[in-house]
């Protein structure tokens, strides 16, 4: 059975239309119910799709001169950018010519259009960034706000369990998703009174959301696998996600250079290899691709700019997932059976600062 179509950006990321191209195609080829509209260049694209003629039949392309590009400030994008590959993709999402859109273009850009164009959904006051990370556990954990907005009230955290929640079902099948709000300690007394006040509506609503809530977790423990979604403001989820990204790389640079620094090195490394090469696939964040804007009416992905063909798929093969199951209709429901009722915050619990 095929899908709604995915809208592709085709200009965004560091190498534009040949990656977008190939890491369709690649995803197509484990997939074939995938079908694309392609946006962006259209003479480009023509030329990268020669290439791979499984995708050929499954794409239609959309031209667009204008691209929004990675030091474009969001305010001056979005007078334009119904003419952008970027918006005009967004925008096929909101008109229902796509089922879905996929960009690795500027990020902020990319929030400010997708907002103003397909708006929030009922019952979210803001939507969030929302991102898989390895662990040491089965499965990745999911992690929100990863910088969309950077000061948030009680009511903005629950919002965002709720959604960060509903994507974990889809990608790890688990019913009841253990949710922790990041936080400088496990104790009920640690934090800001939003995460407390938060903390304490999680807990009442834990039931009816179908999740498990037993409060905090600290940033040390974000991939040791034992939380299945952990919740925070954008401004702090960024610094963390960062952080973990920076460790990891840290980590496979000790590691070149520590088995390069002598003979013996070199020797141990090729006894070690297998587990080395295991460790290089766990860290590497194209494996991880896919960083998805909850809480719109409609799916957008954010693909970074970096990766690399199969890095593309990966995002390709999330926007699809999300598209499958249904996850906007998801966190509706879920919003719908904790009742207003349930979400009693309102936005002055964000004095807080003390």
């Amino acid at each position: 059975m095929s899908l709604p179509r995915i809208a592709v950006d085709a200009m965004g990321g560091d190498e534009g239309v040949r990656v977008m191209v190939e890491g369709a195609a690649l995803a197509r080829r484990r997939h074939d119910r995938f079908k694309f509209l392609f946006v962006g260049d259209e003479a480009r694209i023509q030329t990268a799709l020669k290439n791979h003629p499984n995708l050929s039949g499954a794409s239609e392309i959309l031209h667009s001169d204008g691209v929004v590009a990675d030091d474009d400030k969001p305010s001056q994008v979005i007078r334009r950018a119904k003419k952008t590959s970027m918006g005009m993709a967004i925008e096929a999402v909101k008109s229902g010519a796509a089922g879905a859109a996929v960009s690795a273009g500027n990020t902020g850009a990319l929030m400010a259009i997708a907002k103003l164009a397909l708006r929030t959904m009922q019952g979210i006051d803001r939507p969030a960034l929302a991102a898989r990370l390895p662990t040491l556990g089965d499965n990745d954990v999911v992690m929100l706000d990863l910088g969309a907005n950077t000061e948030c009230d009680a009511r903005n955290l629950v919002q965002f369990s709720v959604m960060g929640a509903a994507y974990s079902r889809v990608v790890t099948d688990q019913e009841a998703p253990r949710v922790r709000l990041l936080n400088i300690g496990t104790e009920e007394t640690k934090g800001t009174d939003s995460l407390r006040i938060a903390a304490a509506e999680l807990k009442e609503a834990a039931e009816a959301l179908s999740i498990s809530f037993d409060g905090f977790t600290e940033a040390d423990k974000l991939c040791r696998g034992d939380v299945d979604v952990v919740v925070t403001d954008g401004f702090s989820g960024n610094i963390a996600l960062k952080s973990v990204e920076g460790t990891a790389r840290f980590v496979a640079d000790l590691l070149r250079r520590s088995f390069s620094s002598s003979l013996r090195s070199k020797f141990g490394f090729l006894i070690s290899r297998p587990a080395t090469e295991l460790l290089k696939h766990h860290l590497d964040p194209n494996n991880h691709n896919g960083a998805v804007f909850l809480g719109l009416n409609g799916i957008v992905v954010k693909s970074h700019g970096s990766a690399s063909a199969a890095g593309v798929a990966n995002a390709v093969a999330v926007t699809a997932k999300l598209l499958e199951e249904n996850v906007t209709e998801r966190i509706s429901a879920d919003l719908a059976r904790v009742g207003e009722d349930g979400l009693r915050m309102n936005h002055s619990s964000d004095e807080d600062e003390g």
